[in-house]
């Protein structure tokens, strides 16, 4: 039997050392004993370094300054020497077995850049939330990514290493959205797998980057941007990106932060909220024309009852 390929798992840390602990140990407690881990203090404030100290030799921690989780998921590739390569954010954690998956569908598929399974979602104290179950995605991966990014987080992805450095990793001047930037940029040239299994824990708590909608609307627009499809793009990739759901959904959450900021009476941050939506507004014109002709259908049907009583 062939030896089993080595999986790097990649754990990032900016000033989440309270959390770390919980992610180096969901990592080293793996059934697939072909692993390395590899902590990549990004310049970190707090107390990093030695907590992932107390790992070693089954941890290696390296330090750099701050430059962002794009370059630090960067350094750590570097570091790295397996095969396969998991980023694990340092607030989250794997589920047993999520290894073993991951590069049993692997290897199982060659020619794939990087396969994909679901995640459950878990409070700040690590207790269980509700989590909605998305649909299983066996075709049009690269398209069905364009209409919406349906992978919620980094650690349920498993990269092979070749077809990632192949691809020029993470782009370094991204601070949002970088991850999906990637799964478009390899679903476009290469095969996905999406083998379905849940194998990581989502934390939710206050400092969660995708929180922020002004930030990630204007990343998600701009990877987007660089996916427009061309004439002989097919039906399906023109209908995805007309759709574009994720940067709708950011385009709901401003509007929701204008009401939420108007009745508190925060009127520098709903201007500034409204400001934003009404700035980006232009580059998604089917969400565009809908916001703007929404008010006028409402108020010609209710004039149409009014007649008609």
């Amino acid at each position: 039997m062939p030896e089993p390929r080595l999986v790097s798992v990649i754990i990032p840390c900016y000033n989440q050392a309270r959390f770390l602990p919980e992610a180096i140990e969901s990592a080293l407690a793996q059934s697939y004993t072909r692993r390395e881990v590899i902590v990549v203090d990004d310049g970190a404030t707090d107390d990093t370094a030695q907590v992932a100290a107390r790992y070693y030799p089954s941890v290696r921690c390296v330090r750099q300054r701050n430059q962002g989780l794009s370059a630090a998921r960067n350094t750590g590739l570097r570091a790295s020497t397996g095969d396969y390569v998991v980023f694990l954010d340092a607030d989250d954690r794997l589920l047993p077995g999520a290894l073993e998956i991951g590069a049993a569908c692997l290897d199982a598929h060659p020619l794939a850049a990087f396969t994909v399974g679901r995640h459950r979602r878990i409070a700040e104290d690590g207790t269980p939330l509700p989590t909605r179950r998305r649909p299983r995605v066996d075709s049009d991966h690269y398209v069905s990514l364009i209409r919406r990014c349906w992978i919620a987080m980094p650690a349920t992805v498993m990269y092979r290493r070749a077809r990632l450095v192949q691809a020029g990793a993470f782009d370094a001047r991204k601070r949002c959205a970088e991850d999906y930037e990637v799964y478009l940029r390899l679903a476009r040239s290469f095969p996905v797998i999406d083998h379905y299994a849940e194998v990581a824990e989502y934390r939710q708590h206050a400092g969660t980057l995708s929180r922020n909608a002004e930030r990630m609307l204007v990343a998600t627009l701009d990877v987007l941007s660089r996916h427009r499809p061309g004439p002989d793009a097919s039906a399906a990739h023109h209908a995805a990106y007309r759709a574009r759901e994720n940067a709708v959904w950011y385009y709901d959450r401003l509007l929701d932060t204008v009401v939420s900021s108007a009745r508190c009476g925060q009127w520098r941050e709903a201007a500034r909220a409204l400001y934003v939506f009404a700035r980006l507004l232009p580059r998604h014109r089917a969400y565009a024309a809908r916001r703007l002709t929404s008010p006028l259908r409402l108020a010609l049907r209710s004039l149409g009852r009014r007649a008609a009583a």
